[in-house]
């Protein structure tokens, strides 16, 4: 599925065999960032990493990938065997920051486009499809520690994180956002928020919920810089060693 580049890391490693005995000495810091669609995953899990040193995944991407696949090769997105075996020919790239490459082009952007966001919803509902995909986002936690961002990440990817944080805004708000990143009318932005948020939590697989233990921030109106201080604040406070103030 997936190749390691750019000073990256692969996300589709095998999960056979363990990973080495050096990388196994320490225990791996799991920060579970979950809640819905522009909720300020993307910008508060990579800057809490970058302020403990760990490193950043958001698993919404591998289905989006998966998505903007299946639209480019016009593989019917409610064939869920057919999409399971695009898994292993998805062939990308994550770079330190969290940007997608398909051999030498960058993806990202292409990835929040509205023709991805109508599908990726049905496509990340299929049991089959959850189930291919897991073990490679299992297999992304390494020490020092990982800031996961999704959906179920506490709730299914990795129940026993130390520290799992719920981000929620708004509707309105997290419409918003997206409609000044894609450019689409915030109208059309934010009717297809509403009804992508009522697929997610009612699908059978994985649905998209909070964990009893997570910790609930809300971004409404709040500054990411301060959202990022907050999950610092609270990973520390439960064992979480920052890179950054290792001698």
């Amino acid at each position: 599925m997936s190749r390691a580049g750019r000073g990256g890391w692969s996300p589709h490693v095998s999960s056979a065999g363990g990973q080495a005995t050096a990388e196994r000495a320490t225990e791996p810091f799991v920060i579970a960032l979950d809640g819905p669609a522009a909720s300020g995953k993307s910008s508060v899990g990579l800057g809490t990493a970058r302020e403990l040193g760990f490193r950043y995944f958001d698993t919404g991407l591998l289905y989006r990938m998966l998505t903007w696949l299946a639209l480019e090769l016009e593989v019917d997105t409610s064939d869920a065997e057919r999409l399971a075996e695009l898994v292993d020919h998805l062939d990308i790239d994550v770079d330190p920051m969290g940007r997608v490459f398909r051999g030498k082009a960058d993806l990202t952007e292409r990835l929040q486009q509205p023709a991805v966001d109508a599908a990726v919803s049905e496509v990340s509902a299929h049991p089959r499809v959850r189930d291919a995909l897991r073990p490679a986002q299992r297999a992304l936690i390494h020490p020092p520690g990982l800031v996961m961002a999704g959906r179920d990440i506490g709730t299914v990817i990795v129940p026993e994180a130390p520290l799992k944080i719920w981000l929620s805004a708004s509707p309105e708000e997290r419409a918003r956002r997206r409609s000044r990143q894609t450019g689409e009318p915030f109208e059309r932005v934010l009717e297809g928020m509403r009804r992508r948020d009522q697929l997610d939590a009612s699908r059978d697989a994985a649905p998209m919920a909070r964990a009893l233990d997570a910790v609930v921030v809300d971004t409404t109106g709040v500054a990411p810089e301060d959202v990022i201080k907050r999950i610092v604040d609270l990973a520390r406070s439960r064992g979480a060693s920052s890179l950054k103030n290792r001698v």
